[in-house]
């Protein structure tokens, strides 16, 4: 199966939908991103504030599943801000690759968009350390600020996203400037007993998550759900047999 994905960095496609580590620390995550890459998820998202980059990186490796199949993104720590270079090296250890398909700063370092460290990201991905750049949790003027400072603008922004925070002026303005958008916590930030999703779910014989995953999907913003439990892995995965129309898209999309 062709995953819907979207263009990031230099081309290359970083699927729709990808499997979320934040919150499964250390070995907690080993199992996990197994049933994940079992399921046929073929995108990791972790950082190294998760403290889990080792365990994602043996799961890839005793998976089978070969590394060129798998967009792997990890995070720089806005603590880390000065020590960009030994920080990525020390991911790509951790996770036992070559090269990130993407590398973000994980927050604003103090608050503000700092181009000395964007343009340490500049620098790895020219020293091909990974193939894409980006942030996340940044703002539309900080990520303008990057861009004036450095003429390279952020391939991603990842930030909280779900039908109750969207907004399609920002979306908009993301893509405007060539920035995919990635939302994060698509659950925790829902009211699950939200009338609007019940319906639509018993319409698809579906279950309101998986009608939140396939509304990001039809925006074309990716989504990272995280889970432990290797039947709702399965269950977030499952959600490529149904699509939404666009009246059901709108009926979410004014959910509040």
């Amino acid at each position: 199966m062709t995953q819907p994905s979207v263009s990031v960095g230099d081309g290359q496609a970083m699927p729709l939908l990808g499997f979320g580590t934040w919150q499964l620390p250390g070995k907690q995550a080993y199992e996990p991103v197994r049933v994940a890459l079992e399921t046929g998820y073929r995108h990791l998202d972790t950082a190294t504030m998760y403290r889990n980059e080792s365990e994602v990186g043996r799961a890839l490796r005793d998976s089978g599943v070969a590394r060129g199949e798998v967009f792997i993104t990890t995070k720089l720590p806005a603590e880390r801000a000065g020590r960009e270079r030994e920080t990525i090296e020390a991911s790509l250890k951790a996770l036992g690759i070559d090269q990130l398909d993407l590398w973000l700063v994980h927050w604003p370092p103090n608050g503000s968009a700092r181009p000395q460290t964007w343009r340490e990201f500049v620098a790895a991905r020219e020293a091909g350390l990974t193939r894409a750049i980006g942030v996340s949790n940044y703002s539309i003027p900080q990520i303008d600020d990057l861009t004036q400072a450095t003429g390279v603008t952020p391939s991603v922004n990842q930030i909280p996203y779900s039908p109750a925070l969207h907004d399609a002026k920002l979306l908009a303005e993301h893509r405007e400037r060539g920035v995919a958008l990635e939302g994060y916590s698509p659950f925790r930030r829902s009211d699950l007993r939200e009338p609007v999703f019940a319906q639509v779910a018993a319409a698809h014989g579906v279950t309101p998550t998986q009608v939140i995953l396939r509304w990001h999907l039809q925006h074309e913003i990716v989504v990272i759900p995280k889970s432990a439990t290797p039947e709702r892995i399965r269950a977030n995965f499952d959600v490529y047999g149904f699509t939404l129309t666009d009246e059901e898209m709108s009926r979410i999309d004014a959910v509040r």
